[in-house]
């Protein structure tokens, strides 16, 4: 990463759910230590465009301070694979989606979310759509863990 100020995308199904949470516990812990990256999330699929996130992950967001009802579901575009340095899936399904769909020359590393996380290497971040609160709680609480671990790599 030899950019002054890395870009992140993440990368879920539909955008609604984890993909924005983790964009913003990443918004969240870089703004708390001054680190400039560019972040964004989107879908591999286009079930969700232009949606805002689902309620329970805006609830649980705000309940960690982070403020994602603003956010509104996109697809990953092609030059998606030239805008950002990492892209992260956050789970197996859609990693192999993400590196099915990369052109042949993507400069993007390409990886699991919590492949950043000492000791949940190849883990997923649980899909909480189908559940209840709990599970969006256990989602934020992987995510905020992920964006510690960035800010870290980063030097923030």
């Amino acid at each position: 990463m030899a950019r002054s100020n890395p870009s992140i995308l993440f990368v879920c199904l539909g955008n609604i759910c984890r993909s924005p949470m983790a964009e913003g516990a990443l918004r969240q812990a870089a703004d708390a230590t001054g680190l400039a990256l560019t972040i964004d999330s989107a879908g591999t699929s286009a079930y969700h465009i232009g949606s805002p996130p689902d309620g329970r992950a805006i609830r649980t967001a705000a309940l960690h301070g982070a403020n994602i009802a603003g956010l509104r579901g996109r697809q990953v575009a092609d030059e998606d694979f030239e805008r950002f340095d990492l892209i992260f899936a956050l789970d197996e399904v859609n990693l192999a989606d993400l590196r099915d769909r990369a052109p042949a020359d993507c400069r993007a590393e390409i990886a699991l979310l919590m492949d950043c996380v000492p000791g949940r290497a190849g883990e997923a971040v649980a899909d909480p759509y189908y559940g209840g609160e709990e599970g969006f709680e256990e989602t934020w609480t992987d995510v905020a863990a992920a964006a510690q671990a960035l800010v870290k790599r980063f030097g923030g």
